[in-house]
Parts: C-alpha cells; sequence; structure tokens
C-alpha cells in the first residue's frame, strides 16, 4: 500500500507538510467535506492555505467537487489514484434533516448518451431526503 507521500508524488504533487495534512484528512473522512469543515478540523492550515492545496489537488486529480443539497462544494477523494475516472462518478444522498452528505459508492451514476462532440468531466448526482438516522429519530 503506497504512503500519502508517495501518492502524491506519483500524481506530480510535491508532498509538503500542508498538502499531506488536507490530503490525510480528506482520507480519513467517510463523507466529502467543505472548506469550512476542513478548516474546522484543521487547526494549524489558514483557510487560504487549505484553498490552496484543494485547487492544487483537484487539478492534479487527487480529488474532486460534489455540490451537496444546499449549494455548498465539498470536497472527496477520487478512488482511482491519481486519476479520477467514471468509477468516481457515484450517487450521493443529501439528508434535508442533519444536513450531512453520504456517499454511494456501489451506485454509479447513470449513462447518459450525449452527442458525441460533448465530453463529460464531473457529474452531480445527489438524491435528497432523510437519512436512517434522522427517520428513527424523528418517525418520519
Amino acid at each position: 500500500m503506497q504512503t500519502l507521500e508517495e501518492t502524491l508524488t506519483e500524481a506530480g504533487v510535491k508532498p509538503t507538510s500542508n498538502r499531506i495534512i488536507v490530503f490525510r484528512e480528506l482520507l480519513k473522512s467517510p463523507r466529502p467535506l467543505s472548506l469550512g469543515e476542513l478548516d474546522t478540523a484543521i487547526e494549524t492550515l489558514t483557510k487560504s492555505s487549505i484553498l490552496r492545496v484543494l485547487t492544487l489537488l483537484i487539478e492534479h486529480h487527487l480529488i474532486h467537487t460534489v455540490e451537496d443539497g444546499r449549494g455548498i462544494v465539498k470536497y472527496e477523494l477520487c478512488h482511482g489514484g491519481a486519476n479520477c475516472t467514471d468509477n468516481d462518478m457515484h450517487v450521493h444522498f443529501y439528508c434535508e434533516e442533519c444536513r450531512e452528505v453520504y456517499c454511494f459508492e456501489d451506485i454509479p451514476v447513470p449513462q447518459i448518451a450525449l452527442p458525441e462532440e460533448f465530453h463529460i468531466h464531473s457529474v452531480n448526482y445527489m438524491l435528497k431526503g432523510v437519512c436512517p438516522s434522522c427517520r428513527a429519530s424523528k418517525r418520519f
């Protein structure tokens, strides 16, 4: 198994301490994280430093963005290593009660037959509703 440093290096990213800190935080999260959530979790970096790292990681296809149910951009790791692939395009679920975003990595985004001259770079397939925990606590 590769180290974080090896993963960054393989993608053409110099593994600085800031980049490792942000990448590690995304790696340990089971859900996509917003810039605000990363800022709260990473006390040693400024929000602008975190954003610069996120921008670099996106440019090198190590992470991708997903818009949650409120229009907030969240970040998550690409599972294809140093190259986001169609396999990274999975369904997400936004809970309207707790406002958490859940990844359904085993549910791929449906394939859409676009005209030949169009090329998809990303897909945001967000389902909205109530998660099981909120349903149980509020009796929906």
